[in-house]
């Protein structure tokens, strides 16, 4: 129960918002929290642009940021002020209407170790802050200055570990998306190490006014607490499993006070014969009390998570009619390339889901789920692996027989669980959707965009010794990524580590590792002298005398060889378009509206080939005016369309890709759209721009 003079307090800041909110000139529209609101639904009211005038749409101001790189960052716009982040995770504030910077915070020399999605905004009518995070930090700023409110936390900010258990105090955490705001508390998502030296991935709620930590939710349960037996005993002491993390943020009702929460796997990605049991609460769509951090009800996704298959986006609060009655639902879309539809409020699915049988373990140790959930409707935006066939090839490719005989050696089946052999992976690791999100409208339609990228999982016994002890610290937290010949990928975005010592210094190697950059972890958890054999064995020197001691006592004894798509000799994908898809989804039906390829990719472009659909990573947004606006393609587009039939209505070359989703907003009366073009990701060139355009 609230005091007396904090009732008070209470209901005179109640009183002075009400107030403001009436006093607020109308031709103000904001967008005011991550992807358009707290239900996530990237929806706008706005209607000054629209279908027949998109092609009067002209730049009205840029914004260059003196640093260039990935930005995914959805930017907020609050009564004519927009607040963005940088490449190198500094956070800002324009004039929305000119693009002229108000303020300027963080340290372009440090803060490269992340990709941000943004910040959060709160607000009592009276203080307004912005709350967004610099590696493991959590940092409140005056909206109006940008200056540290130096009584939240120690001096402005919080450490992400604060309320994990002690033995996740040097494990890594950072955070790429905002936090979701109820009332006075904001809940934190979190990126983990996807390892076997993974932190526990809790759901913890903050006090947005003084930064203490208010409640939490064990994601891996504690004795006593409902899935605790869906793990091994001594899961929750995170002695070599851990995550089971929200990294792509949550929605909240704030009227029925219920927090959403999809989560993703539990480390180690692709091996859990250390973890046997379904995993609860890893791959779930898990509703909360948003007040105390209580359990309503869940749902997983995918049980026994091993072919890394997080929930990417936050779901979607949307109103649909189903049998003739108005339902409260929320709608989560998945990488399998699925929408799982539920009551908001019981969690009942509103369409049947059926458990369908799935190939088991073929790796020793491991014990794979014999089933996995299936939704009968909406069908799957995104082809399956089970779909494919030898006909499937890149009708544009020139190693055909040789992509046919690839293609016949893997495993096509269904969630097949990892194999020595190799497994096709459609959609592969960062599709069909990602963590851009769906869109959605008030008549219940949902717009989802979907990569179609196959990738290759194939597992490889880990080495039992080494004369070089940096090579072991290698397999367990670089090879996935780097290849056991340190190669790399270049094509799926991994570099080669091959002669790296000739190109950079070791300071420099030093400090990636100590720190991270872009999706890369820092390895904290390793000891000095680990580092130190790492730094070695990349750099090819000789071997120490003395053997490393691991911080972490267990090691997978299967190991994947390395994040690997399915390409063809030019690096195109080996499988036939589309490689990426628009689709509306009528969720009162479980129909399709429409489904049309989205995006072209550039190589064939340039020859005169379209339609092919390209890889995408950001999500749409829907206006009122029946406009879908969308950038996110590789191909560096923004790309307008008619909600309702898909019809491309006006295509605007960018200045660099816009990995990121856009905002749209008016003020004075004119409706900006506003997206950030930081490129880089896929191999495109860098950027350095948040562009607005009106009419």
């Amino acid at each position: 129960m609230l005091s007396h003079p904090r009732k008070v307090l209470y209901f005179i800041e109640l009183i002075i918002l009400i107030i403001i909110l009436a006093l607020k000139p109308a031709d103000f529209t904001d967008w005011a929290a991550y992807l358009g609101g707290s239900d996530r639904n990237h929806y706008s009211t706005l209607t000054q642009i629209k279908a027949d005038n998109v092609d009067q749409l002209k730049v009205a101001w840029e914004y260059n940021l003196p640093d260039s790189g990935q930005m995914q960052v959805n930017p907020l716009i609050i009564q004519g002020v927009l607040y963005g982040v940088s490449s190198t995770v500094q956070a800002f504030a324009l004039d929305a209407s000119t693009g002229k910077e108000i303020w300027r915070f963080g340290d372009p020399l440090k803060n490269w170790a992340s990709t941000s999605r943004g910040v959060s905004f709160w607000t009592n009518g009276i203080e307004k802050r912005i709350l967004y995070t610099v590696g493991p930090n959590l940092w409140a700023l005056d909206a109006q200055t940008g200056k540290p409110i130096l009584s939240f936390g120690e001096q402005g900010k919080i450490d992400l570990h604060l309320g994990l258990p002690a033995i996740a105090a040097s494990k890594f955490i950072i955070s790429n998306t905002p936090g979701t705001i109820y009332h006075n508390l904001i809940i934190m998502p979190v990126r983990l190490s996807e390892g076997v030296d993974a932190a526990p991935g809790d759901i913890r709620a903050f006090d947005v006014l003084t930064g203490k930590l208010v409640w939490t939710f064990h994601t891996i349960p504690y004795p006593g607490e409902k899935g605790y037996t869906t793990w091994p005993k001594d899961a929750y002491l995170n002695t070599h499993t851990g995550a089971a993390n929200n990294w792509a943020g949550m929605a909240v009702d704030n009227e029925r006070g219920i927090l959403f929460v999809p989560t993703g796997s539990a480390g180690y990605d692709f091996y859990g014969g250390n973890r046997k049991g379904a995993n609860l609460f890893a791959n779930c769509l898990i509703a909360l009390d948003a007040k105390t951090g209580k359990r309503l009800w869940h749902f997983q996704t995918t049980h026994h998570d091993l072919w890394d298959r997080d929930l990417p986006a936050p779901p979607n609060l949307i109103t649909v009619t189903h049998r003739g009655k108005k339902i409260p639902a929320v709608a989560q879309i998945t990488k399998q390339g699925f929408v799982f539809l539920f009551d908001r409020v019981s969690g009942k699915p509103l369409f049947p889901i059926v458990e369908k049988k799935v190939m088991g373990s073929a790796l020793k140790g491991e014990k794979a789920w014999l089933t996995q959930p299936y939704p009968t409707l909406p069908k799957p935006y995104a082809r399956l692996s089970s779909e494919i066939q030898h006909n499937d090839i890149n009708p544009y490719s020139e190693n055909k027989e040789e992509l046919i005989n690839t293609l016949a050696s893997l495993n096509k089946s269904w969630h097949a669980a990892p194999s020595e052999k190799g497994n096709l992976i459609l959609p592969g690791f960062d599709g069909g959707g990602e963590w851009g999100g769906a869109a959605a409208d008030p008549n219940g339609i949902l717009y989802v965009n979907s990569n179609e990228m196959a990738w290759i999982q194939k597992m490889v016994p880990t080495k039992k010794s080494s004369l070089n002890p940096g090579e072991k610290i290698y397999q367990t937290n670089c090879q996935s990524c780097h290849g056991a010949d340190k190669k790399g990928n270049p094509f799926s975005g991994y570099p080669t580590l091959v002669g790296i010592s000739s190109k950079k210094s070791k300071t420099y190697i030093q400090q990636i590792i100590n720190n991270g950059k872009g999706m890369m972890p820092g390895f904290n958890h390793l000891s000095k002298e680990e580092k130190d054999h790492i730094l070695s064995f990349i750099n090819d020197e000789l071997p120490k005398e003395v053997a490393s001691k691991t911080s972490n006592s267990y090691v997978s004894p299967f190991q994947m060889t390395g994040y690997i798509k399915f390409l063809d000799a030019k690096g195109l994908p080996a499988l036939s378009p589309p490689w990426g898809t628009l689709n509306a989804i009528d969720l009162n039906t479980g129909k399709y509206i429409w489904k049309i390829p989205f995006g072209d990719e550039p190589a064939l472009a340039k020859q005169g080939i379209t339609g092919t659909g390209a890889e995408n990573y950001g999500g749409p947004i829907v206006t009122a005016s029946g406009l879908l606006i969308i950038g996110a393609a590789k191909d560096g587009k923004l790309r307008i369309y008619a909600s309702k039939t898909g019809k491309l209505l006006r295509t605007i070359t960018l200045p660099a890709a816009a990995f990121a989703t856009p905002s749209t907003y008016a003020v004075n009366g004119k409706q900006f759209i506003v997206i950030a073009c930081g490129g880089t990701k896929l191999g495109t060139p860098k950027g350095n721009k948040y562009i607005a355009f009106s009419l």
